[in-house]
């Protein structure tokens, strides 16, 4: 991996009256060091800046140097966001799995798409999964200095002979040394398998579940929980590459087979330890499970319980905010991917309830990504324009903000899905106006209020989401 070169950290917003607003910053100028320091990355930022008194070197942005003195509470924050959260560089995948989504899409998009992050950093600010096989010793011993706990660690197997072949990487047998590292520290993670069928399905998974629970036991549990997730394929995989989709009776065994490993823990440990990603009942054509089952919905960001949890808030969401009619009336057009149309189903029924009020559930494929079933999060610009082009939209077709992603340029205005294509485009195509919906929330308020003028605006705070006006 090599030590990375460390850069003036680029500044991309400087929050209204801040300590840095302030004394003046503005968004393209950029922080050298901190007390003498530089920091790496938002984590030495934050542990920098929590001092009372700093001394700070900054370029603006023509390139001058300044220097700032100030004074402000011990737990105060300057009110600066970042380009990027490393300032020294991202730490690259070195494995070569072979289900890995980055290698699964065609060439000639924006950069970073193609990007295979295995960095500790994001994963302890963000949530996002790295595999542990590419940090030297400087990197382990700033985990255990700083506390970065909880990480989020991709599994897949346990047993050493078979992790190595599925990361192809000789080191990655190294995973139990490596969670009884963190256990001797008092560190956590939460762990992923994706499961490849005839690969470390079976006895395979049983395996690596019952290893991953045993660091689950004591009063700090090491493994926090564990994910299980379908291997997901696209039509631009490697050839050659042995892996083969999830069958709907495939599915349906893992269910049984963690299910009953979910049962056994829950009476050791007084938790289930282990959860299933939402797609499994999807494939199989099963209910999920109902909110109780995911106790505090620990792997939410990985796809597990979001249905459940997104049923559950919508239910809260029309409580508050649904009318029994509205003025004047308008019929909508709601995207979503079709692995949940069934499950959406009841949120939909109540919604046409509403005297005035059509939404359209559009559950689409991805011919994109040749994939029949699909999760909402996966459709693209293409998927739209193909799914919706001879259909009626009514008044605005609303995307939820998961199919949205920035721009490698960063300028909030360039919001694309995940074939580059803008949402500008996909909206000036279709002849609709393009409604971003985060959340239940922003879902009934639209349904029932003013629809919001523009195509959509930009949700200053949260760059790269958007939300109703």
């Amino acid at each position: 991996m090599g030590t990375l070169a460390t850069r003036p950290a680029r500044i991309s917003r400087v929050l209204p009256g801040s300590i840095a607003a302030e004394v003046g910053f503005e968004p393209g100028d950029a922080l050298v060091s901190v007390n003498g320091q530089c920091p790496r990355d938002l984590i030495d930022y934050r542990f920098l800046c929590a001092e009372e008194e700093l001394h700070l070197e900054v370029l603006d942005r023509q390139g001058k140097k300044h220097q700032v003195a100030l004074e402000k509470e011990i737990d105060e924050d300057l009110g600066l966001e970042f380009e990027t959260a490393l300032f020294d560089g991202l730490i690259q995948c070195n494995n070569a799995c072979p289900f890995c989504f980055i290698d699964q899409q065609p060439p000639g998009k924006r950069g970073s798409l193609y990007l295979k992050d295995d960095d500790y950093r994001l994963s302890f600010l963000y949530g996002s999964y790295l595999t542990l096989t590419n940090l030297l010793p400087q990197e382990w011993d700033r985990i255990a200095q700083l506390r970065l706990s909880p990480l989020y660690v991709s599994v897949h197997a346990t047993e050493p002979e078979l992790r190595s072949q599925l990361l192809k990487n000789p080191r990655a047998g190294q995973i139990l040394e490596q969670l009884a590292w963190f256990q001797r520290h008092r560190l956590q993670i939460h762990a992923q398998v994706v499961v490849c069928p005839g690969l470390n399905d079976g006895a395979h998974l049983e395996t690596t579940l019952r290893d991953l629970a045993r660091f689950y036991q004591g009063d700090l549990p090491t493994v926090m929980s564990v994910a299980v997730v379908p291997v997901g394929l696209t039509r631009f995989r490697p050839a050659h590459d042995c892996l083969s989709p999830v069958t709907p009776a495939q599915a349906g065994q893992v269910i049984d087979q963690v299910t009953a490993l979910q049962g056994q823990f829950q009476q050791q440990w007084g938790s289930r330890v282990v959860w299933l990603a939402d797609e499994w009942f999807l494939i199989a054509q099963r209910p999920v499970p109902p909110a109780a089952d995911y106790e505090d919905y620990p792997q939410i960001g990985n796809g597990v319980g979001s249905i459940r949890q997104f049923l559950e808030e919508f239910e809260v969401s029309a409580d508050r905010y649904l009318q029994p009619a509205v003025t004047p009336s308008r019929s909508l057009t709601w995207v979503v991917g079709n692995a949940v149309e069934v499950a959406f189903q009841p949120i939909l029924e109540r919604l046409n309830q509403v005297g005035g009020l059509t939404v359209d559930l559009a559950a689409l494929a991805s011919p994109y990504w040749g994939r029949e079933i699909t999760v909402t999060g996966l459709l693209t610009g293409y998927d739209l324009l193909t799914g919706l082009s001879h259909r009626p939209l009514g008044e605005a077709l609303l995307v939820p903000t998961v199919m949205l992603k920035p721009s490698d340029s960063g300028q909030l205005e360039e919001i694309l899905f995940l074939d580059d294509m803008s949402v500008a485009t996909v909206s000036q195509n279709l002849g609709c106006p393009i409604i971003p919906i985060e959340d239940s929330d922003s879902l009934v308020k639209i349904c029932c209020g003013p629809l919001p003028t523009g195509t959509y605006h930009p949700l200053q705070s949260i760059p790269g989401y958007w939300t109703p006006s």
